[in-house]
């Protein structure tokens, strides 16, 4: 099954007087880009964070914001130290004091040193980090029940596709050897025209006419053109991470389509071509959102 890179998940989790609340995004993005927004006490989890996010979403530009209540109070910060409050007062007083300014301190100006005013509690992250990792994990969950709804939809969509351009490669393949013939006749009797020389050697001049025919006949490419729609129907159906192998499916499917066109001799086959073309660009587009 295939999953689309977009969607929203959110988790809570709640034990005694403690909240936590984890809300996950996910954009289309070539790699997996994940930006983390937590608690100053679960900073020092961090990287534990990020592989258990990495260990569940594989591609895509994910935010994760976490956030924890006491009671009624969210807190994102441990407890005040107050040595580290007065120092901070002390060390704005001097800084008053030498460039002489006469304001009075303001809590804004306190807070300018919030990164050092609150304790470190690795206690405190260690028996709250359970709690953390289960909202997380809900929140990934609710997030990948979306993108797999998503999925199913542009899966369905990418069978459509697929069924045009094979219905298309059908009528190129009915109506190729036909074409070849004709425009092997064609050439033949312009060749007559021109090469009066050769006109008592039909040997000669059939075999450099077959050579020249040949040049048209798409039926290799058709061939290679139905092994990559086999091995993108596959990919789709087995593939949980598909979306790099359909990217390069889907250039190797139009390299086979660019190549039909440029050796087409008949306009059904170029109207069928470009159909093809046209079917394999919108499922290019598609498939930018598969993780």
């Amino acid at each position: 099954m295939i999953s689309s890179m977009t969607g929203y998940g959110k988790g809570i989790v709640q034990k005694n007087d403690i909240s936590i609340e984890a809300e996950i995004k996910s954009l289309n993005s070539r790699y997996l880009d994940l930006s983390l927004r937590v608690p100053k006490f679960l900073m020092n989890k961090e990287f534990e964070i990020r592989e258990k996010v990495k260990s569940r979403i594989k591609r895509g530009k994910v935010y994760l914001n976490v956030t924890v209540r006491k009671g009624d109070f969210e807190e994102k910060f441990n407890e005040i130290d107050p040595a580290a409050v007065k120092f901070a007062v002390s060390l704005l007083k001097e800084i008053k004091k030498s460039a002489k300014i006469t304001e009075k301190l303001r809590l804004s100006d306190l807070m300018l040193f919030q990164n050092m005013l609150f304790k470190d509690d690795n206690e405190q992250a260690s028996e709250e980090f359970g709690l953390v990792a289960e909202a997380i994990d809900s929140a990934i969950d609710n997030l990948n029940t979306m993108r797999e709804a998503e999925g199913r939809e542009l899966e369905k969509d990418l069978w459509k596709r697929v069924q045009i351009i094979e219905d298309a490669l059908n009528k190129i393949e009915n109506v190729s050897d036909e074409s070849v013939k004709a425009y092997f006749e064609k050439i033949k009797e312009k060749a007559r025209q021109l090469v009066a020389e050769l006109s008592n050697n039909h040997d000669r001049l059939n075999m450099e006419l077959a050579l020249i025919a040949e040049r048209a006949d798409v039926t290799e490419e058709c061939v290679r053109l139905r092994s990559h729609i086999k091995m993108f129907i596959d990919t789709v159906a087995k593939s949980e991470d598909a979306g790099r192998k359909l990217n390069f499916i889907v250039q190797e499917m139009n390299r086979e389509a660019n190549t039909i066109n440029s050796k087409s001799v008949s306009s059904e086959i170029s109207h069928n071509g470009i159909s093809i073309k046209e079917e394999i660009e919108k499922i290019r587009e598609q498939i930018q959102n598969i993780e």
